[in-house]
């Protein structure tokens, strides 16, 4: 087998990898960048390729798919959560960014058509490829990747979190041999705290928030960070009124009728009956002036409804706002985080809510990956991406400290064999 990898590697962002065995190609994703204006991986030609291979649905895995059936007859293969998610927010991405996009709407509805649904431990064939899914913890669907061909076995983690979370059991740990590991980098120099840590430190902010008269912001991710911060909430006796916005309630609904993907279906099931679900301009303005949480995507603020709520509460400091997830270098809530600024009717301002950041990733961290990794029985060549470029030079250099094995931080372009 050969890999070549096409995506941004030493970054995140537009994860993708294409894989080769005699006449037999497949891609190992296809993700975007979903700057302002969308980056996207190397092109391959759609002939000869026998089928995409998701690891789960965010776009910067899934994002370029599309544009791989603008005609062809090649199969996408996920998880049936992976596929309505990944829909879902493609559909978003078309509406936001659709004229930087090299695809449109009738596109994604040929990969929806052409889509083949896949279990976890379920083995299936693509050309000379035999394909598994394992759990990979990060999101609803979300699959560790082994791709088998002649005697050799590649693993690809696609991002992965070995911790157990209110919505996730946690990725499986028995992953076997592997020749090669195409591993996420996303948090290699640095642990994460204790879960129930972030999940008490967010609920007493909410609290004291509330406590003086103000609306505390959350901006989420959709697929499983809003659900994740919801279930906190409750979990931890939050007595306060908590909204949910956008996409995020659509997400709910999938996620209602995938139950078999989740730790505790009935947590999520009482989370959502406590929950108001906003759908409506009369209520987004209604809730921006009472006491209480609003749970909203975008988790970077680059989009969706915590514009709205941005702009109507960031210059108050009686509010709150709790940044929840990794913010790509470059988005609104990156700057948010490191320079206090946030645009306000056009113009960047300093902010008078009260900005805080709490750790509820949805990655492992540097502990927790190499324990995953160290799992993987025989000596596999490791491939380091899906990082900033620190985190990928490190991860590499310790497991060729730790472990005695090759390891190599990746660049876009070059090719590797199995």
């Amino acid at each position: 087998m050969e890999v070549k990898v096409l995506g941004a590697a030493r970054q995140v962002g537009r994860s993708a990898f294409l894989v080769t065995h005699k006449d037999s190609r497949i891609l190992l994703d296809y993700g975007a960048m979903t700057t302002k204006i969308p980056g996207f991986p190397m092109h391959v030609q759609p002939k000869g390729i026998k089928g995409i291979v998701l690891s789960h649905a965010h776009l910067d895995h899934s994002g370029a798919a599309p544009l791989h059936f603008l005609g062809g007859t090649m199969k996408l293969h996920a998880t049936p959560v992976t596929s309505e998610l990944s829909n879902l927010l493609i559909q978003d991405f078309i509406k936001i960014s659709g004229q930087y996009l090299p695809f449109e709407f009738l596109d994604l509805m040929a990969m929806n058509s052409n889509t083949v649904n896949h279990g976890y431990m379920e083995p299936f064939q693509i050309g000379d490829f035999t394909v598994t899914f394992y759990d990979a913890g990060h999101i609803p669907g979300s699959a560790v990747v082994a791709v088998e061909a002649g005697n050799k076995r590649l693993v690809y983690t696609g991002d992965i979190n070995g911790d157990e979370t209110n919505l996730l059991g946690g990725s499986w740990k028995n992953l076997g041999e592997a020749d090669m590991v195409i591993t996420e980098s996303t948090y290699a120099t640095a642990d994460h705290p204790h879960r129930s840590k972030a999940e008490q430190e967010l609920t007493a902010f909410a609290n004291e928030v509330v406590g003086r008269g103000g609306v505390l912001l959350v901006p989420a991710f959709s697929v499983g960070r809003a659900q994740e911060i919801a279930m906190t909430l409750v979990k931890e006796g939050f007595r306060h009124p908590v909204a949910m916005d956008g996409m995020a309630l659509k997400v709910n609904g999938i996620l209602l009728r995938y139950q078999e993907y989740l730790r505790d279906p009935s947590a999520l099931r009482r989370t959502l009956e406590t929950i108001e679900e906003v759908t409506s301009w009369s209520q987004r303005r209604r809730l921006v002036k009472r006491p209480g949480v609003i749970v909203s995507p975008a988790g970077m603020l680059v989009g969706g409804a915590s514009i709205f709520y941005n702009e109507h509460l960031s210059m108050d400091e009686k509010n709150g706002i709790a940044i929840v997830s990794f913010q790509v270098p470059g988005t609104p809530g990156r700057t948010l985080i490191e320079k206090g600024l946030t645009i306000y009717r056009g113009k960047p301002t300093k902010v008078k809510a009260e900005v805080r950041r709490f750790d509820f990733s949805s990655h492992s961290g540097k502990s927790a990956l190499l324990s995953d990794l160290k799992g993987i029985k025989g000596s596999p060549k490791f491939l380091t991406v899906h990082g900033e470029e620190e985190s990928c030079l490190a991860l590499a250099q310790e497991l060729s400290t730790e472990m005695g094995v090759e390891a190599t931080a990746a660049m876009p372009g070059q090719d590797f064999q199995v």
